[in-house]
């Protein structure tokens, strides 16, 4: 579906390459170079961090004063541009809320006190800098719960005017962050306690920025089809699931894509060797340099399982490595692996993987977030292992099959979406999967696919080209959003 003449402002707390926590700052950024290769005219706003440098900047406007509480707050609007793209990103600067170390939190992880405050600013800037622009948007498509207060507004305070035919797409990333603030924080937003309260509870002492997007937003959308089923069930929903039942009508699931220009094994600049499906040595000498990297034994006949992850538990890190319980060490001293692990979260996580990794040799941890080392996992690895609690859509999954690395993964979210089961028989499929979480589960998935590698070493290679070979673009992902778009402002229209 063509999207000329369209107007779409994405609203997000992070974007790649200027600030990233997680995925949502890929996906945004993504999205937005495909909806521009589609033809939409659309444009990026997100806070002005430290992490970003004014020097290669626009400035736009030095007096923007946004509402917040009773009084206005002043802002300065910069703009620039998404890397290799002709999209605009627009950055609002405040800085007594944004120039600090880190996104949502300090160096430990711990929520800035003033978030609701924060994230408040962004979801009025938003409307102050279309106004500043003189540029009204079709629709303003939010992300998660820092940019939730924007169909709220939209709803109450801005139906009428500049933005009386503009509608609300929020898309939800993870469900389990919801941006829940003390009732005292409702003074800062302005807006009505029965809109904005945590749930329907007569106790309820706590406002929730994610519910009110949920409730109040034209369309939503998450970023998997079984997500999208998952999220409106109480095991998934996290406290969600009966408002998001309610508005199932509403509720799109559309599968992430994947930047191909950055994962790709026949171009990476990342990586020592290029291969493809038709000609895999090339992935043989990456896993040389990964023994290496890790110093493992270079060894071609032991495979290798690679992790890329936040070391939280929604990723599967108690099942796997909680002191005495977790079947990580299992693995290492019962199977004839090597197992590679990259990434940071809880302090007890990275704590317990540093104390396996000084008694396993085949084990290497790393506790940083390292670019190079990520792409040399993911090209060096053998199999990918993915043991999320729930997953909304995964990228990593998405990543190793285009790497011929084979997925194993928990029957979850978008990682259900995008691998297809073993077949022991036939040697079918693109990974293996199971379904409990539990170290046995674990240990017995690793295990089927390890035996596989020694056994049907003819089934790896086929399910490993086979793998190589699906794609899961951005531009199909484009064109569900435009659909969804013109869905949002068909509804807009109609309520108006």
């Amino acid at each position: 579906m063509a999207g000329t003449s369209l107007k779409v402002l994405l609203v997000s707390s992070e974007a790649v390459p200027f600030a990233k926590t997680g995925g949502l700052s890929d996906v945004v950024s993504a999205l937005a170079v495909s909806l521009k290769q589609a033809g939409v005219d659309v444009r990026l706003l997100m806070p002005l961090y430290s992490s970003i440098q004014t020097s290669g900047l626009t400035a736009l406007a030095n007096k923007l004063a946004i509402p917040l509480g009773v009084l206005e707050e002043p802002a300065r609007l910069y703009e620039g541009r998404l890397p290799e793209s002709s999209v605009p990103v627009y950055f609002l600067a405040n800085d007594s809320l944004y120039r600090r170390g880190g996104i949502y939190g300090d160096r430990n992880n711990v929520p800035f006190a003033d978030n609701a405050r924060r994230f408040t600013l962004l979801n009025r800037g938003a409307f102050a800098a279309c106004r500043a622009l003189k540029w009204r948007p079709d629709v303003i498509h939010v992300h998660d719960w820092p940019t939730g207060l924007v169909p709220l507004y939209l709803r109450r305070q801005e139906s009428e005017g500049f933005f009386e035919r503009t509608a609300s797409v929020l898309t939800i990333h993870n469900i389990g962050y919801q941006g829940t603030f003390p009732k005292q924080d409702l003074f800062v937003t302005q807006l009505a306690w029965e809109e904005l309260r945590d749930s329907d509870d007569e106790e309820s002492t706590m406002i929730n920025f994610l519910r009110a997007g949920l409730r109040f937003a034209d369309l939503l959308t998450t970023v998997s089809p079984t997500y999208a089923r998952e999220i409106q069930t109480a095991e998934y929903g996290a406290g969600m699931d009966g408002l998001l039942r309610e508005r199932g009508d509403d509720l799109v699931g559309i599968l992430n894509g994947i930047d191909y220009e950055s994962w790709d094994p026949e171009s990476d600049a990342l990586i020592p060797h290029h291969y493809s499906h038709a000609e895999l040595s090339g992935k043989e000498l990456d896993k040389r340099e990964l023994q290496l990297h890790c110093n493992f034994p270079p060894d071609p006949q032991k495979p290798i399982i690679g992790m890329i992850s936040r070391l939280v538990d929604q990723k599967g890190f108690v099942e796997l490595c909680s002191p005495g319980s977790g079947s990580l060490y299992q693995i290492c001293t019962e199977m004839a692996v090597q197992v590679v692990i990259l990434g940071t979260g809880e302090p007890w996580c990275e704590t317990e993987l540093s104390a396996l990794q000084s008694r396993l040799p085949n084990l290497r941890v790393f506790l940083e977030f390292n670019n190079r080392t990520a792409h040399l996992i993911e090209a060096g690895s053998d199999f990918f292992l993915m043991p999320s609690r729930y997953e909304p859509c995964g990228l990593n999954q998405m990543y190793s099959l285009r790497y011929g690395t084979l997925p194993i993964v928990r029957r979850t979210g978008g990682l259900a979406d995008t691998v297809e089961q073993y077949d022991q028989a036939s040697g079918d499929g693109t990974g293996f999967l199971f379904d409990d979480l539990t170290p046995r589960s674990i240990y017995d998935v690793v295990g089927w696919a390890v035996w596989a590698w020694y056994n049907r070493r003819e089934h790896i290679l086929g399910m490993r080209t086979r793998a190589m070979q699906r794609r899961f673009s951005w531009e199909k992902a484009a064109g569900e959003y435009l659909a969804a778009y013109r869905k949002a402002i068909d509804r807009r229209r109609s309520r108006a």
